[in-house]
């Protein structure tokens, strides 16, 4: 059976206040959470090692940002942004030459980290699909101001877009199967160990990683990016917040909350009831981990989760 270690990874921190992702919400409340990010190592039969990392977090240097995201940035203080994904790599003896794939959950400020950190010509970018429309401007959401994307963030020469989910007509590397589940899933390595989940709602593009892991090859870990950012959603606890900004526009940080609570379901039946999968007798386990979860964080500090930790 095929399996992956997966490995968190320092990403930077920013502080979220509760009005803008919650209902009902205290209007005080802010709570400083990572933007995680992952290592995800696979060896195929002969050996080889294919090395990916799943979102890049916070840029090391917030004056890299565009001007107009500065300012935004500005009201999400505290901030910290070392280690970035680059330190966090160095500290187990990886570069980022190591890497074969960055994958992006989506292609917010705070999860594409500086992806022209990673130069080598073998490492591929791959995002969902209409994640490349949102960065060259074609899609434009005026939902607040954290909506800013970056025309020339990816190497086009390296990029992959994933196909749309339900066009079987068009041509890719990549298809899109059902998996239990959840209605769209890719298998990338063709041997069950690493699934790329269609994750719509939060984001166009926005996809999830589904990862079985060595340690225990009847579990999976998904990593989730932004399908909820307060793990009181995920338990049915609170609400998805909306809010009208200071130039009278109706925001949230969903661009489509039917589809975001559609995908947090499916994440919820995962983790509580697991996953039949085609030719396995038991279904198999579901952790489900957010970008965002700073009790995840912690909890993954002390049982060695983070990279080079022992898992």
């Amino acid at each position: 059976m095929a399996t992956v270690t997966v490995h968190a990874l320092g990403a930077g921190h920013l502080t979220i206040p509760e009005r803008f992702f919650v209902t009902p919400f205290d209007p005080e409340a802010k709570t400083t959470v990572p933007s995680l990010s992952f290592l995800i190592q696979h060896k195929s039969i002969n050996g080889k090692a294919t090395r990916i990392v799943f979102d890049l977090g916070m840029r090391r240097d917030l004056k890299l940002y565009p001007e107009v995201l500065q300012g935004h940035l500005a009201s999400r203080g505290p901030i910290s942004t070392e280690p970035d994904v680059v330190a966090s790599l160095a500290e187990g003896g990886l570069k980022q030459t190591d890497i074969d794939y960055v994958i992006f959950s989506h292609v917010h400020y705070d999860h594409v980290g500086f992806p022209k950190d990673f130069t080598s010509p073998q490492t591929k970018f791959l995002v969902g699909n209409g994640a490349l429309d949102l960065l060259s401007g074609k899609t434009q959401l005026n939902l607040g101001k954290h909506m800013v994307f970056e025309s020339d963030l990816l190497d086009p020469e390296r990029t992959v877009e994933l196909p749309q989910p339900d066009d079987a007509s068009e041509k890719s590397d990549y298809s899109w199967k059902p998996l239990s589940l959840f209605p769209h899933a890719i298998d990338f390595f063709n041997d069950g160990s690493v699934y790329i989940i269609n994750a719509p709602g939060h984001l166009p593009g926005h996809i999830n990683l589904l990862c079985r892991i060595s340690s225990n090859p009847t579990k999976f870990v998904c990593l989730a990016g932004d399908a909820c950012h307060d793990i009181r959603l995920f338990r049915r606890e609170k609400d998805i917040a909306t809010w009208t900004d200071d130039e009278g526009r109706y925001c949230c940080i969903h661009v489509d909350i039917a589809q975001t609570k559609e995908t947090l379901s499916r994440l919820y039946e995962a983790s509580t009831e697991g996953l039949g999968l085609e030719g396995e007798k038991d279904k198999a386990q579901v952790e489900v981990i957010f970008a965002h979860d700073f009790a995840w964080e912690e909890q993954a500090k002390m049982d060695g989760r983070f990279w080079p930790g022992k898992l």
